[in-house]
């Protein structure tokens, strides 16, 4: 996934292939999914939803809400196309995104995904980590004279943060090869 489009979509897909939902409950679960600190307006969602209805990739019902209410509510659910595109990307060889915002729905759905890819994934984003550490760590060791020593703390920063990471993945490739 190249964008943060394409990695909406994908977890829209992944949402509805388990179950139909209604916009309100789509925004709650992508929230909880991306988490608080990445806020999803309906601004941001309503569109993507047109272009997947444009493109085939989920369908749209009226369900009536019931009650004295004779207002429907608008359900999408995943068309074939829809669940076709899914597991192309969760199985097939390309697709996924390894970078920061795409690596956490990524593993949102890695129980759909096959061994093999979770695997790919997991080494990708490792070495990704792993260049990122060697250029933080050139830097520093380059760089730290004239530094702001607050703009240095963050780089420092930024290297734990992405040595820890590296330290989970190697745990998490050691068990996914044990399976």
């Amino acid at each position: 996934m190249r964008s943060r489009s394409e990695s909406l979509e994908f977890a829209l897909l992944g949402l509805l292939k388990e179950n139909s939902l209604h916009g309100y409950e789509l925004r709650k679960r992508l929230t909880t999914m991306f988490g608080p600190f990445r806020a999803l307006s309906f601004s941001v969602l309503y569109p993507q939803l047109k272009r997947m209805l444009d493109a085939g990739l989920i369908i749209q019902l009226e369900v009536p809400r019931g009650g004295k209410s004779k207002r429907v509510r608008i359900v999408y659910s995943i068309s074939q196309k829809g669940i076709s595109k899914f597991d192309e990307l969760t199985q097939g060889p390309g697709g996924l995104g390894l970078d920061d915002d795409n690596f956490e729905v990524s593993v949102a759905f890695f129980g759909p995904t096959s061994t093999r890819n979770r695997l790919r994934i997991l080494e990708g984003r490792q070495r990704r980590l792993k260049e990122k550490a060697e250029i933080l760590k050139a830097d520093l060791d380059k760089s730290a004279v004239g530094l702001d020593k607050y703009l240095l703390e963050w780089r420092r920063h930024s290297l734990e943060t992405a040595e820890r990471e590296i330290t989970w993945l190697d745990q998490m490739i050691r068990s996914e090869r044990k399976n």
